[in-house]
């Protein structure tokens, strides 16, 4: 323990050994082949200091989950692992009161749409455990609908829940399916996360980006206004701000579509909820770096500069739940994420934790070679998380918590 209080006390007759200092001595006294990190609140930095000590004593670090993780589920042997890019954040891990948003959405009919995605996916997970009375899932991909279907009915089963999981096929784009979703569940709450995000993607489909980031927006949120829906929130991107993309382009005028119902509605609340990278999310860098790794090299960064927010996608649903629960009308809501990472940082640290050693000038012997190759159109070097300086307080003073801005047009 960092303490220095506790330094030589016992916990049920287990000496406290010293602190970090104190690993690479302890492992060679004790012959220690593995630690466990018990420090959720670490910032990424002394995470990385910790794991590197241990690294260099030879000693393998597994990681214990954390409170975040853990909601909603009883704690087993089995949830202790290996490190992983997540535990790595220049941050401290967002923690969140749940007991704040119980009351708008248990016993409430919730609508997700894109729910078989990532984010989507995520929010349905978190929100099944809060209780709704209807988990409504809307997506137009069939299989993704059918996975996180039967991923919420065994939850439903296994914990006795009431809430009844109802998958509905169709898109955010279709108005006439929306409102009919809408009236026949006669739903309360939508969130709404449903969009294209690959940025070079949407690039090459201008479009179709247009058709579903923007037009889809409008169709739910106009749909949501027009039959009564008390909440509508919108899952955002930090790539909406002065956007250089079709992709944050497309996110900016969604955040518009709202914001100008917001003024002039005031029987449905609007908000959004707006943050960078996510961390294992489809389509991110992490699950190409993972691939790249597995076959050999090279990685590949897009510019030795470029940096990027990251949170992972627990931390993202739980962030737009709260936010959701927090709206008055037409705010955008934003995680403190910390300092931005460097890609070519978490590229090389990815290749560390997989065992292997970077090759390049000062150590060609190394296994997988960074390729830099350039960016690609509409990509920016850094992201930025606020447009005006219009920002209200944190909401939690010194942590991860949502801040709002108004982000006015």
């Amino acid at each position: 323990d960092d303490d220095p209080g506790v330094r030589r006390l016992r916990i049920r007759s287990v000496p406290v050994m010293g602190t970090r200092h104190d690993i690479e001595a302890v492992a060679r006294s004790l012959d220690v082949k593995t630690m466990l990190l018990a420090v959720p609140s670490a910032s990424g930095e002394d995470v990385r200091d910790i794991v590197a000590r241990a690294d260099a004593a030879g000693v393998r670090t597994l990681i214990m989950p954390s409170v975040v993780e853990m909601y909603g589920r009883s704690p087993s042997l089995a949830d202790i692992r290996p490190f992983t890019e997540g535990d790595l954040l220049g941050r401290r891990e967002l923690q969140t009161d749940l007991t704040s948003v119980t009351g708008y959405l248990a016993g409430r009919r919730v609508l997700v749409t894109g729910a078989g995605g990532s984010i989507g996916a995520e929010l349905c997970r978190q929100i099944i455990r809060i209780a709704p009375r209807k988990l409504l899932l809307l997506d137009i991909a069939e299989y993704a609908l059918y996975a996180i279907d039967q991923e919420l009915s065994a939850i439903v089963r296994d914990e006795g829940l009431d809430t009844r999981v109802v998958p509905l096929l169709g898109s955010a784009c279709d108005r006439a399916r929306v409102e009919s979703i809408l009236r026949r569940f006669d739903v309360q709450t939508v969130y709404h996360a449903a969009a294209y995000k690959h940025v070079p993607l949407v690039e090459h489909n201008v479009f179709e980006g247009v058709r579903n980031n923007v037009l889809g927006t409008q169709v739910v949120a106009e749909s949501a206004a027009r039959l009564g829906v008390e909440r509508c929130i919108l899952v955002s991107t930090d790539k909406a701000v002065r956007p250089t993309s079709v992709m944050g382009a497309t996110k900016r005028l969604a955040e518009l579509i709202l914001q100008d119902l917001a003024t002039r509605r005031t029987e449905t609340i609007f908000s959004m909820v707006r943050f960078g990278n996510v961390l294992g999310s489809s389509g991110s860098v992490v699950p190409l770096f993972r691939r790249q790794i597995e076959a050999g090299g090279p990685v590949t960064v897009t510019h030795p500069d470029i940096t990027r927010f990251f949170m992972t996608i627990p931390e993202a649903a739980l962030l737009v739940i709260q936010a959701g629960s927090m709206a008055k009308g037409g705010e955008v809501f934003v995680l403190d994420m910390g300092s931005p990472v460097k890609i070519v940082d978490l590229a090389r640290r990815m290749i560390e934790l997989s065992g292997l050693e970077v090759r390049g000038e000062q150590n060609p012997d190394g296994d997988i070679e960074i390729l830099f190759t350039g960016l690609r159109p509409g990509e920016k070097l850094y992201e930025e998380l606020l447009i005006g300086r219009d920002v209200e307080a944190p909401t939690t003073p010194r942590s991860c918590a949502p801040t709002r801005s108004s982000s006015t047009p």
